[in-house]
């Protein structure tokens, strides 16, 4: 039993032909478990090694590959103007601060009593459970071939038998020689291991780290297909990266970019085993591939590297020279410009090895401390001022640029709205002075769960803003101006009084026109929604417009704390004052890092990582 027997024994790939047309019979109807799904192709083409033609060969392809890529990896990993609006003490979070998404959400949760955790363990059990494998308990030992045959018929003597509990054996992380026995009894009872039980079972060696089997199972499918499928190809790179025969894992990469471009995993997985054993050239070398491809590293990638060459180095004579330890240094310095550049935050992990790596430049005196900035940004550490939340004119007219141009007159726009009443709406903002802020109407309104109150909040916040003195705008549909329990006249008229209104037409989307008004009244202009406008940063045609839209909204949008009652003054959420972004100068990085995992996509991590040099 073992590798002997998979060596002797015969493949059969006309099999081939059934994996890859598994597209809509396993993936589209998700009848295998996550773990399960990860291991089919959505690759219709018969020949899982031929060439793409065409183009086949970029574009769409790469993308699905990629996030095919990713899919397996994750499977086997799873193992201005002088006015401020008056604000919340300093304590309170802003809507951007990571975690709080889930902390709200978990509050609402609570409040409406909605359903329990282990309530909802059971709403998503059958995403990872499914009808195949998920029904299927695989065995706690190693079974013969006539208790195999026997289980199989206990569980209806399927055809995809095998198939499904290979999958079960993967989710259920089972040992080895469990796995083996299965494949015998394969083999025995049909002469034949087809390709989607090999990938499979090699998912299950490369997730427990079986690597000497993984080099057995690289051996058969090479000698058994014309090559080797994308996903296969993945894992392969990902077990050589962890043995002494890692190079091998360069040629495997070479041939994935024959047919499309390899995943950040599989370059990443090849750096670290380049930076683990002493060579530096070929993990640089790979990375300004990498990079040059356009993807985005893993964090484990740059942890590698500033872990730099832990081990001595391989035996061997190298043919590239060795690197410099300045071009060394200038490279990783170049890595947290490049975070700077892209707004990216490195985990807890990865600030750790940065700043291990700051300390261990003995001749530079560097000192690594974990700390947060105050409310006006000043690091509470060494004591330096963070750069400005605020854009400067020139980052402001390129964000009014792209915005008037891709999200106010997009094609989309039109969608809610009609040329008509946005050029009326121009014309109406022309002939007003520039507001300090702009209000969505019926966003703050219904931010009230009575109905009855949606007037009165609205004219709560309107005057509020009043009273501090600000020129407003608010935004509304025609149908607030309809006498109705949700909108009353006596509260309608009132707002009317204390600031500028404007009703669109009941069908028109308001955002296009409060970022119209916002941006057209200059970069003082601050603006009230609870709308986090996602949707209008994604239609930006470039990454850095939408890290300057982000930067814009942050230090901009006003959001209510809590709810408006009548008697009360209306507060907003702190705005910082300061950018949480990569920060560096003569004497100093300020990092700010994950701390958590709940931070979403919209929200910027509130510690930080302050690297000071000694004089």
């Amino acid at each position: 039993m073992g590798s002997t027997l998979i060596l002797n024994v015969r493949i059969c790939v006309n099999p081939l032909k059934h994996f890859f047309t598994l597209k809509t019979s396993l993936w589209k109807s998700s009848q295998l478990p996550l773990s399960a799904r990860s291991l089919c192709t959505r690759d219709t083409n018969p020949n899982p090694g031929g060439r793409l033609t065409g183009g086949q060969r970029r574009g769409k392809t790469d993308t699905i590959r990629r996030r095919e890529e990713e899919f397996w990896d994750d499977a086997v990993e799873e193992r201005g103007k002088s006015f401020a609006v008056r604000l919340r003490p300093s304590f309170s979070k802003s809507v951007f601060a990571a975690g709080t998404a889930k902390r709200t959400a978990e509050m609402l949760k609570r409040k409406a009593a909605l359903v329990s955790q282990d309530e909802e363990r059971r709403v998503e059990e059958p995403k990872r459970t499914t009808r195949g494998a998920g029904r299927m308990q695989p065995p706690d030992r190693p079974l013969s071939a006539a208790e195999w045959r026997t289980l199989k018929e206990h569980l209806g003597n399927s055809q995809r038998f095998d198939i499904h509990m290979m999958s079960a054996l993967f989710a259920s992380g089972a040992e080895l020689d469990i796995a083996k026995s299965l494949l015998t009894f394969v083999a025995m009872e049909t002469g034949t291991l087809s390709y989607e039980l090999l990938l499979r079972y090699l998912a299950l060696c490369v997730s427990g780290s079986h690597d000497a089997e993984v080099f057995d199972i690289y051996d058969i499918m090479r000698g058994s297909f014309p090559s080797l499928e994308t996903g296969a190809s993945s894992l392969f790179i990902k077990s050589f990266s962890r043995t002494a025969r890692w190079r091998e894992a360069i040629s495997i990469l070479y041939e994935v970019k024959k047919v499309l471009t390899p995943s950040p995993r599989n370059y990443g997985d090849i750096i670290s085993a380049a930076m683990l054993r002493g060579d530096a050239a070929t993990a640089w070398g790979l990375y300004d591939e990498l990079i040059e491809k356009g993807l985005s590293p893993h964090q484990e990638t740059w942890d590698a590297l500033f872990k730099g060459m832990r081990k001595t180095v391989e035996e061997d004579e190298r043919e590239a020279e060795a690197m410099s330890p300045l071009e060394h240094h200038e490279r990783l310095l170049g890595i947290l410009l490049n975070m700077r550049n892209n707004q990216i935050y490195p985990q807890h992990s990865l600030a750790s090895s940065i700043k291990t790596w700051f300390e261990s430049l003995t001749e530079q005196k560097w000192t690594g401390s974990w700390t947060s900035a105050t409310p006006k940004g000043v690091c509470k550490c060494c004591g330096s001022e963070l750069e400005s939340i605020q854009l400067t004119a020139e980052e402001y007219q390129q964000l009014k640029d792209r915005v008037m141009a891709d999200v106010i007159q997009g094609r989309d726009v039109f969608n809610k709205t009609t040329p008509e009443e946005l050029e009326r709406f121009k014309a109406f903002v022309k002939r007003k002075p520039a507001f300090d802020v702009v209000v969505d109407g019926l966003n703050v309104a219904n931010i009230s769960k009575d109905r009855r109150k949606q007037s009165e909040t609205l004219l709560a916040v309107v005057s509020e803003l009043e009273r501090q003195g600000l020129t407003a705008l608010v935004l509304g549909r025609k149908h607030m101006l309809r006498p109705s329990s949700s909108w009353k006249k006596h509260n309608m008229d009132l707002i009317q009084q204390r600031a500028h209104c404007f009703f669109t037409e009941n069908i028109s989307e308001d955002d296009p026109f409060l970022l119209y008004a916002a941006l057209h009244s200059g970069n003082h202009c601050q603006f009230v929604s609870k709308d986090l406008m996602r949707d209008h940063k994604a239609c930006l045609p470039d990454a850095a417009t939408r890290r300057l839209f982000f930067k814009w909204q942050r230090g901009h949008q006003l959001v209510m704390t809590g709810y408006v009652t009548a008697g009360t003054r209306v507060r907003f959420q702190n705005i910082p004052s300061y950018d949480t972004i990569v920060q560096t100068s003569a004497d100093s990085w300020h990092l700010p890092y994950d701390s958590t995992e709940d931070r979403s996509t919209y929200e910027v991590p509130q510690q930080w990582l302050c690297l000071t040099k000694k004089h």
